[in-house]
């Protein structure tokens, strides 16, 4: 998807420039604007006859530039060059929204006027703009290191101090700044060139030293090496030495060779076949065969191709609890849960991929696909696992105690989403497939940076402490969670009428239960429902002791 980005955001740029260059055919529709003493600003004057089209054209070519810088996808130091370009654009939109009043140099009536606030918002949107593009032009120049970028940008800057010159003496403006505007839309031209040819960015996954943001004392982080496959196709393979190979998607078969705990498999296909040494082999889905297990508590269960190693925390010693958060939840929300529990517990908690410290995955998330995770997350068969779930992780919990009963040794749901009859949206798969790679581009990155830290305040009521949600990839991957929010209830729904619930005890923990969908799962699951009326949203955080007496 990336590479289409970068086709998109090349196709802006073009557009760009040739809206940007709309003035030639004003050569010969507006003869009253002097070619060679006149600004090319002045065929957009209010008074002039053409004035709504070139005014449309300076408007979404701002536009498109902005659309543009939105869409590239997100480079590490190049980010100054974009904001400049992107200034540009703002500033080339409002210079169309803010005409001039008359032909500043090509009417001589025009300086005897009294500038309105728009003819002064103009000159002052063109002089800025003209920084921002020469500032664009010399940023992104020295960080491409290109000879290309490096002419045009001197070919615009000699054309800028001609046009100034020209100004002061009074002859030749108009050829001047024609020749000026024409550089920057081949220079815009040669952007949209380099992106079509350029490699896609390399997406490092986050990565934090343990003991460091990892949660409250004792933790560490997990780094694992797992080899992991998400997708669509006949058959991924894995050969060699690891903890776990983990693959959930569509497909015949899904195999494993070597050394390591546990490959998981979870998606729709006839078989999945192991054959090495370990423990265990886990099959979860639908399809001719399937062989119920869990993968070890040391596999990183990862469906993220080539987009770097999840972010798992683990503290304490004793039984297994494992706490999956709810949308868009982060391991930091449960540190005071783990901290009540670590005690006598091993505490296991992770950030699914995109969210958290987590890297991001190319498909979407599917209820499936987060069974597996979990199942590959909890320890080895004999052991047994308490699962803690928030919200809609929820229904991965419950899918996970449907397809692999003998994990399971209890069950806590913490305000548990209702699984609706709402039908899956149509264009769920298709955005959700586009959505990590808009993550990546400087637009997301940019409205996280705005709405992001804000919004995780105003709802949850504490700090960002490691500044995860102003990164777009974490803005990608709670819009992709929520698109899949009705195909995994709608999964979940077929999931019930076809695996029974295993006999495990079963907590149901709800503040207000105005909808009564906590107690109606309750009564489904044959759980206790503890009420704490008064607790508000968030019980993890405003009362992780009810949270943690339930698995105690």
């Amino acid at each position: 998807m990336e590479r289409r980005l970068f086709v998109l955001a090349a196709c802006a740029f073009i557009v760009a420039a040739v809206l940007g260059s709309a003035w030639v055919t004003g050569q010969f529709t507006t003869p009253a604007v002097d070619r060679t003493e006149g600004y090319v600003s002045e065929l957009a004057a209010v008074d002039q006859p053409w004035t709504r089209l070139f005014r449309v054209s300076d408007v979404l070519s701002g536009l498109a530039c902005l659309a543009g810088v939105a869409l590239v996808p997100r480079v590490a130091r190049e980010w100054p060059g974009w904001l400049a370009l992107a200034a540009f654009g703002l500033l080339t939109l409002a210079a169309g929204l803010f005409p001039l009043d008359c032909a500043a140099l090509s009417d001589p009536l025009c300086g005897r006027r009294e500038a309105s606030f728009a003819h002064v918002a103009h000159a002052l949107a063109r002089v800025l703009g003209t920084v921002a593009v020469l500032a664009a032009m010399v940023l992104l120049s020295a960080r491409w290191a290109s000879r290309a970028s490096w002419l045009f940008t001197w070919l615009t800057l000699a054309a800028t101090l001609l046009t100034a010159i020209a100004q002061a003496v009074g002859h030749g403006v108009g050829l001047a700044h024609r020749a000026q505007l024409t550089m920057i839309a081949v220079w815009l031209v040669y952007v949209a060139l380099r992106l079509l040819v350029a490699d896609d960015p390399e997406e490092a996954g986050p990565r934090i030293a343990p003991g460091r943001m990892g949660g409250v004392g004792g933790a560490r982080v997990r780094t694992d090496d797992a080899p992991a496959w998400s997708g669509t196709g006949d058959a991924p393979a894995w050969s060699g030495a690891g903890d776990a190979a983990a693959w959930s998607g569509t497909g015949d078969a899904a195999a494993w060779s070597g050394t390591g705990d546990a490959p998981a498999w979870s998606g729709t296909g006839d078989a999945a076949a192991w054959n090495g040494t370990g423990d265990a082999s886990a099959w979860s889905g639908t399809g001719d065969g399937a062989a119920g297990g869990c993968g070890g508590a040391d596999p990183a269960a990862w469906d993220a191709v080539g987009c770097g190693r999840p972010h798992v925390v683990v503290q304490g010693a004793g039984p297994a609890v494992l706490i999956t958060a709810g949308l868009a939840g982060a391991w930091f929300h449960w540190d005071a849960v783990a901290a009540r529990l670590a005690s006598c517990h091993r505490v296991i908690r992770f950030d699914r991929p995109g969210l958290g410290l987590s890297p991001c995955t190319p498909v979407p998330p599917t209820l499936y696909g987060e069974a597996a995770r979990l199942a590959a997350l909890s320890p080895a068969h004999p052991q047994q696992v308490t699962l803690i779930a928030e919200g809609v992780a929820c229904w991965h919990a419950e899918a996970f105690a449907r397809l692999h009963p003998l994990c399971l040794a209890r069950l806590v749901l913490v305000e548990p989403a209702c699984a609706g009859e709402r039908r899956p949206l149509p264009f769920a798969g298709t955005a959700g497939r586009w959505l990590p790679a808009l993550g990546r581009t400087w637009g997301a990155t940019a409205l996280a940076r705005l709405t992001g830290p804000p919004a995780h305040r105003l709802l949850t009521g504490t700090a960002d402490p490691s500044g995860v949600y102003g990164t777009g990839r974490v803005l990608a991957a709670v819009a992709g969670e929520w698109l899949a929010r009705r195909g995994m209830a709608a999964d979940l729904r077929r999931l019930r009428a076809e695996k029974p619930f295993p006999e495990v005890p079963v907590t149901v923990i709800s503040s207000d239960d105005p909808d009564g969908c906590a107690g109606h799962l309750a009564g489904e699951l044959a759980a206790e429902h503890v009420r704490l009326p008064r607790a508000g949203r968030r019980l993890q955080l405003r009362a992780p002791q009810a949270v943690a007496d339930a698995v105690t």
